[in-house]
């Protein structure tokens, strides 16, 4: 074998054996992406017509703004984010609603903004949460869930074990947590990468992928139920929500928002059209528009 060649042998074997190791890192980079999502803190005071608040979730605290209607009272708006985000996206409903009639709480999910919490479980504690939060309130009068993405997938799950809920506006949901995560996953993860970066997530976030459903949690739903996606969603396809549609028992209707990405579809119209569908669940107020 000639110098060059015991070289090109070197490299090679090098070469594979990086390769090797950056295989087997892949499933635990996976698993972490999907546990633990950037966490964007809340900056600047809370709205004028807000409170801060501390909830008692399910084994972590979670941090809210309890808003107060300025109109004679309907019930209660509770705000939920989508991932990566916090309650401060919420701002524009707390005016919105209020001046409707409707209290607004808008709180950051476990594991983002200011809450505690380590993982992000889409739905498996989050909806232990918002239930508590729910348990908390007092007087809530008819609640009605309002989420975006991670959010509404929360709401969808909760909704479905909880009565007090009155209607759902869900925007960009996925369908359930093991096929939006596959889908998201980058072209080179294989099927046995991402099945087992699924196998690390359940371990290190001590939940079950498959119990994330909100498909599932649509077919025992009975409350009126809006969907909103983006026509041009690429990241949760408008196909989760189509599943989401045809699972639910009850009142339903799904908007498709034409040359909206993720999170692009609420919009100045599409607002409108949630009030008009809120307002047929909650009457309003006299006066009231």
């Amino acid at each position: 074998m000639t110098r060059f060649q015991q070289l090109v042998v070197i490299c090679s074997s090098a070469l594979l054996l990086i390769v090797g190791i950056v295989v087997s890192q892949l499933p635990g980079a996976g698993a972490g992406a999907l546990l633990h999502p950037g966490r964007r803190r809340v900056v600047g005071p809370p709205p004028p017509t807000c409170s801060e608040r501390t909830f008692a979730g399910d084994g972590v605290s979670i941090q809210s703004w309890q808003c107060r209607t300025s109109s004679p009272r309907r019930g209660t708006v509770v705000y939920l984010h989508g991932v990566a985000d916090n309650r401060t996206s919420g701002a524009g409903l707390v005016d919105r609603f209020g001046r409707r009639g409707f209290d607004v709480i808008a709180y950051d999910s476990r594991a983002h903004g200011e809450s505690e919490g380590d993982a992000c479980t889409y739905g498996y504690f989050e909806k232990v949460d918002l239930h508590r939060v729910l348990d908390a309130i007092v007087d809530p009068g008819p609640i009605v869930l309002i989420g975006t993405s991670l959010g509404a997938a929360v709401a969808l799950q909760e909704a479905s074990q909880d009565r007090r809920v009155v209607a759902v506006v869900a925007a960009e949901t996925f369908s359930d947590l093991r096929t939006v995560a596959t889908e998201r996953a980058p072209f080179f993860f294989s099927a046995g990468v991402v099945a087992r970066a699924f196998e690390l997530a359940e371990q290190q976030g001590r939940f079950q992928v498959d119990a994330v459903s909100p498909v599932a949690a649509a077919s025992t739903l009975s409350q009126p139920v809006l969907l909103i996606h983006g026509a041009n969603d690429t990241d949760t396809r408008p196909a989760h929500s189509r599943r989401v549609l045809a699972a639910l028992a009850g009142p339903k209707r799904l908007i498709l928002v034409p040359g909206a990405g993720h999170n692009q579809s609420l919009r100045g119209e599409i607002w409108v059209e949630i009030e008009r569908w809120i307002d047929g669940v909650v009457a309003p107020a006299a006066g009231v528009r």
